[in-house]
This record gives structure tokens, sequence and C-alpha cells, in this order.
């Protein structure tokens, strides 16, 4: 065998260090977009009724993060619903929440502690206002609700200000017109179904599980809403918020609609804080713009996550952090 001297082996050696290093290298930086330092630490994501859409969109949101951003804790607490979720960050009890447009407005106009600290991560996916019925109901608006007794959300739910709203515009008083039952979607179906309530009320994306789920079990239909929608929409600013829409009629297959329902939708926005740090706000919002289609298989709402609405959170200012991945992916 021929001799190498020992300069050519150290120089040999020492290039075969510099491809392995600049082979780690490239490696991380595919790994790692961009080559980020990981983040570390925990965040707490205020969700909904275990039930309802925004848990699931949270557990999936979850797993989403998971590998994203490995080094951070993710814990999901359940909630009542908008208004709950939405104090529980202004107070600092979380970081991260889904709230409807609606709910932050009367939020912010009533003054509650931590209102002006709350900022928006992403416009998501729009909530459907559902009257739900037994398919022999002889109710057919909303005004056919007198004397009846209604589900119409738990007291920290968005749920529970549209319902209440509605009722009004339908010339009804919530208190005094109907027998209101505050509980939430994950015991509505149940109670319809026993004929402890009438009809209840729901907001939720297309479509809501629990909803789904009654209708391949028991004989229901959806009410339109959409001769209120007008009269909603003078009644105050929070309520400028909700725009008409349909539900098709597929939305339920097992429903006894035999056409599509006109009925109200209102935006559901991403929620944290002016103090949340921005570099883990900008990750996250990137997390939940890029899982949109894996989230959607299971949440059929979140996908109409769309990057050129995602900016568009009135009434909110968009984050420090949101604003920098928006900026990032401008064509």
């Amino acid at each position: 065998m021929a001799h190498v001297p020992p300069r050519i082996r150290r120089r040999t050696a020492l290039w075969g260090l510099v491809a392995v290093l600049a082979v780690l290298g490239l490696l991380a930086w595919w790994l790692r977009p961009f080559g980020e330092p990981e983040l570390k630490g925990g965040l707490t994501f205020s969700t909904g009724v275990r039930t309802g859409v925004y848990h699931r969109y949270g557990q999936l949101l979850e797993q989403a993060l998971a590998q994203d951003m490995p080094g951070v804790n993710v814990a999901l607490k359940p909630s009542e619903g908008s208004q709950e979720n939405l104090q529980r960050v202004a107070t600092g009890k979380a970081d991260f929440t889904i709230a409807t447009a609606d709910a932050v407005s009367k939020y912010r106009a009533d003054g509650k502690p931590g209102a002006e600290q709350l900022r928006g991560v992403a416009r998501l996916y729009d909530d459907y206002v559902q009257l739900v019925v037994p398919a022999g109901s002889s109710v057919q608006s909303a005004r056919d609700l007198k004397g009846k007794r209604v589900a119409i959300g738990q007291p920290g739910s968005g749920v529970r200000l549209i319902s209440e709203r509605l009722l009004t515009a339908a010339k009804l008083d919530p208190a005094r017109d109907i027998t209101p039952v505050s509980i939430g979607i994950d015991t509505m179906p149940a109670e319809l179904q026993a004929g402890r309530i009438d009809a209840f009320f729901w907001s939720g994306g297309l479509p809501t599980q629990a909803v789904r789920e009654l209708s391949e079990r028991y004989d229901i239909r959806l009410v339109q809403l959409g001769d209120l929608v007008e009269s909603l929409q003078a009644s105050g600013t929070p309520a400028r918020y909700y725009r008409a829409a349909v539900m098709p009629q597929d939305a339920y297959t097992r429903a006894r609609n035999t056409s599509s329902v006109a009925t109200l939708a209102v935006p559901n926005l991403l929620v944290t804080t002016e103090a949340t740090d921005p570099e883990l706000t900008e990750r996250f919002t990137r997390t939940v713009i890029s899982s949109r289609d894996r989230i959607g298989h299971e949440v059929h709402a979140a996908q109409l996550v769309d990057l050129r609405t995602a900016i568009y959170t009135d009434p909110l200012d968009l984050h420090e952090g949101a604003q920098r991945y928006y900026r990032s992916v401008k064509p």
C-alpha cells in the first residue's frame, strides 16, 4: 500500500468532517424551517364543549403543533364557548382561543377585563346558526317558539348571545315568552330526543358532529332563520358581524329537510393577547394555515380557512407575530 503523508491524511479528514457538518446543517435546516431555534415551554388553548367543533379543532391543531413545535407542550382546556374563552385569554388563564366576532365585539364594548389586550391571529371559518327541532314539530320559524322549552346555550357561550338576539329579533322575550334551558351542545341532542326540550339553538361549523349524530338516530329538522337577518343586523354594532347564509341540504343528510335552509353565519377568530411572544405567535399562525387540509379531513369547516381572508380579524388588530407570518408569505 502506498504511503500517504500525514499532512494529506489530516487534510482528507478535515474535508470529511466539513462534509459531515454540511450535511448535518442542511438536514437541520430542512427539518426546522429557515433554521429557526426550537421553542420550548407550554401554552394553553381554550376550546369549547367537548362535543363541539371548537374542541375537535383544538385536538387536531394540538397534533399539528406537536409536529411543528415539539418542544412546546399544548394543554387543551374545554369551556362553555366564546364568552368564557375570551375571559380566559384576556385575564391570562389561557394563551390562545377561538371566539366569534360578535362575542369579541361585545367583550370589548362592555369594557371587560383585559379587553384592550386582545389581538387577532387569524380569521378561521364561519359558524352557522342552527335551530333544531323534531321532524314533526310545528315550528317553522323562531317566532313559533313562543311557549316552547328551548335550549339557548350556556351563559358563557357564543350561542347564548346569538339565540337571545334572535329571539328578540323575532319579538320574543327570551326570559318570558319561552322556557329557556341553559345547556350546551353536549347535552342538547339527548334532551331533544328525550322530549325534555322542544328545540335548541346551536352555532357551529358545518357539520357539527353532535347534530349529525343526533340526525342519524332521531328524526330532526332544521328551521330557517333567514327572515330575521335584516332586523338582527339593525339591532346594533355586534350584530353587524352576522351575514345571511344558506345551509346546504346535504349538511346533514339524515335531517328531514327537503331543501337548503336560510340562516345566518358569523366569523370565528383565533385570538390571543398583545403579551404573547411574537415568535411563538408567528409559528403558531404558520401551523394553523399549513395544517388546514389535514384538519379539514375531520373538521370540514376548517377547509374554509384561507390565507387570503385570514388577516381580516376585525374587530381585533392582528398580533405582531401573526403580521410577521402573513408578510413572509405575501406574494
